[in-house]
């Protein structure tokens, strides 16, 4: 029991790292950003933030999905995923899962593309309020997450055993 003890612990503070993260960018950093004087400055300071968090991003989401995986495999939970009552677990992969795809394939590829034509004439407020908007669907969504998990494992299955 004490690799499963271990795994969730760093399964709890990877969450906190990467999601806390996402947080900070959502509520403090891009609203602050949105009302600076100049756009384009304000994305040159939020892509050399973005480049930074990505980094620690990565080693949280890479440190989630291997301790959740170990935990699914220590305590044979795999029946869980054909289950509606543990709906937590699927949005937790779907969540894992959609973040990976952006912090390892979309992310890399964007700052390629941005290295190779600059675009950063259309850049306005209304760029920061957009990617805010996004930001914040996915805080939501990962908010609920982690209060469903929390319940969940806690032995509150809303729709019943």
């Amino acid at each position: 029991m004490d690799g499963l003890v271990f795994a969730r612990v760093l399964h709890v503070l990877g969450v906190v790292v990467w999601i806390g993260g996402v947080a900070m960018v959502t509520l403090v950093l891009l609203p602050s950003l949105s009302q600076m004087q100049s756009p384009i400055e304000a994305m040159g300071i939020f892509k050399r933030i973005r480049r930074r968090f990505a980094a620690h991003a990565r080693y949280a989401t890479l440190l989630v999905g291997l301790s959740g995986l170990y935990m699914t495999y220590v305590l044979n939970a795999w029946e869980r995923f054909t289950q509606w009552q543990y709906w937590w677990m699927h949005l937790m992969v779907l969540i894992w899962l959609f973040f990976s795809v952006m912090l390892f394939i979309m992310e890399p590829r964007s700052r390629r593309n941005q290295s190779t034509n600059s675009g950063e004439k259309n850049i306005t407020s209304e760029t920061f309020d957009n990617i805010q908007r996004k930001h914040l669907f996915l805080l939501l969504l990962s908010f609920l997450t982690i209060a469903g998990a929390v319940a969940g494992s806690h032995g509150w299955l809303i729709f019943g055993r």
